[in-house]
This record gives structure tokens, sequence and C-alpha cells, in this order.
């Protein structure tokens, strides 16, 4: 039976949001609520952090030992490299890559990708060419051949340190499936990319009617993106002062509970 593991991409260096990877939400680390959502998906056998060699990033391996965690560090600009020794190291056949600044990840949409790749006999899979998912559900999996292949042949620096882009740039050379949501959500963003997505926009995700049932699919629990599908987007962001954006947040908190009861 093929290995299929799940590595997560971390670093402390953000230019937006420098150390976000352990920044807080809700008295724990964003990489702490990824991991743990990632332990309700059922076709991965394990996740493993791969970090780079930056001082910065001993702090991430430091996580990875307290949390009984697999992890590497390796390369801090030749992410594909980084890759490629994480996989090596650890014998994975099937790479599933996901990166840290997507504590939302949703578990079922995450079995699903991976089911598809496995039913397709594919080289490369993703929900991301082109995306119809919320960003921050951004999923890629791939076989140990395609990495290592990459890694012999890819010579760009955007090919490097983005990992797959020779890949799914030559689809004459590997066989490759876009997984499609139902509906076109690709203008969500469920993603931590700034400091005001960390005050205001996951927290309301983390509501304690959500905790690890959060998902995107209908069936498991009315969630906010799809009561509000505009509320959160990126256009409005600049539009909405902190004030306003409290406003909504205790709006949500009544909507949260008639839901619950």
């Amino acid at each position: 039976m093929k290995k299929i593991a799940t590595i997560i991409q971390a670093r402390m260096g953000s230019m937006r949001l420098p150390n976000k990877v352990l920044s807080e939400i809700e008295g724990k680390s964003m990489l702490w609520h990824l991991v743990n959502r990632l332990k309700h998906a059922k076709k991965s056998s394990e996740t493993i952090i791969a970090t780079t060699i930056s001082e910065d990033d001993k702090k991430i391996l430091d996580f990875a030992e307290e949390n009984n965690l697999k992890s590497y560090a390796g390369s801090v600009n030749d992410v594909l490299d980084r890759y490629y020794q994480t996989a090596l190291k650890y014998n994975i056949d099937v790479v599933v890559r996901i990166t840290a600044d997507c504590p939302l990840i949703d578990p079922q949409v995450f079995d699903e990708v991976i089911e598809v790749f496995l039913e397709n006999d594919c080289d490369y899979a993703s929900n991301t060419h082109p995306p119809t998912y919320p960003d921050g559900l951004d999923l890629e999996i791939f076989s140990f051949e395609a990495l290592e292949r990459a890694w012999k042949v890819a010579k760009l620096a955007s090919e490097r340190e983005h990992v797959t882009p020779y890949i799914w740039k030559n689809q004459d050379l590997f066989k490759q499936i876009n997984i499609h949501n139902d509906e076109d959500l690709s203008y969500m963003r469920w993603t931590v990319d700034e400091k005001r997505d960390l005050q205001h926009y996951i927290p309301v995700h983390y509501h304690s009617f959500y905790q690890q049932k959060f998902g995107l699919k209908k069936g498991i629990l009315p969630n906010v993106e799809w009561l509000f599908p505009r509320l959160f987007t990126i256009p409005l962001f600049p539009k909405m002062t902190d004030d306003d954006i409290n406003d909504v947040i205790n709006a949500l908190e009544k909507v949260l509970t008639y839901y619950k009861k």
C-alpha cells in the first residue's frame, strides 16, 4: 500500500505578518489548529512539518517535537528541495502539500481530493487550477516520482520556490486532474495573510459552535461564509473599521447561537 503523508510548509518569515504560523487563535497557535484539523482527515497516514534551517524557524521544530510530529529543516528558498528531502527522508509515496497559513483546512475536502487522485492514478491533482474553493482550502497532491522528476529538472527560481509549477506547467509529462467545487467560491478568503485576519476574520470561524466540525459542506454545519457569502471577502476589508467588524461579529454570534439551538 502506498504511503500517503501530508507535508506542511511552515516558516516564521512573512513580509506582511511575521511569525504568523505560531500566532495565536483562541489560545492556540495557527499551526496547532491546522494540525488538529488534519487529524479529522482519513486518507493521510501522518502529518510532517517542513521548515528551514533559519535560526528563527527553530521554534517550528520545537512545536513539532512538542506535538509529536516528524519534521525536516531544509533550504530557505528552494522549497522544492525542502519537499523532496522531506519525502525522501520519510519514504513517502504520495505527498499532500499544504501551507501553514490555512488553519481552516476542511478535512472532508482534503479526503475528497486525495480520493480523486488515487482513483485516477494521477501524477498530480489539485483544487487550484483553476480554483473554485475558498482561498485557504488549497490542496496539491503528487507522487514521489513526479516530485523527484521536478526536483531533478526544474531550473527556474519560481519553480524551486513554489514546489509544483514545473509539474502543473507540463501537462504532457504528468497526468493531472483538477477537482472542482459544485459552486465557485474562489472569491472567499479562509486564509491568513495579515494581522486583521487573526484579529477579526479567523476567530469568527473558530467560534465555540464550530470547533473541529467546521467545514465547507452545508451538510456538516452552516458556516459563516455560507450565511454571509460576501461578508469577509478582500474587497470589503478596506471599507470596514474595527468597530464595523466588531458589530458584524456580534451579529454573527447571535446567528450562531440561534443555529446551535
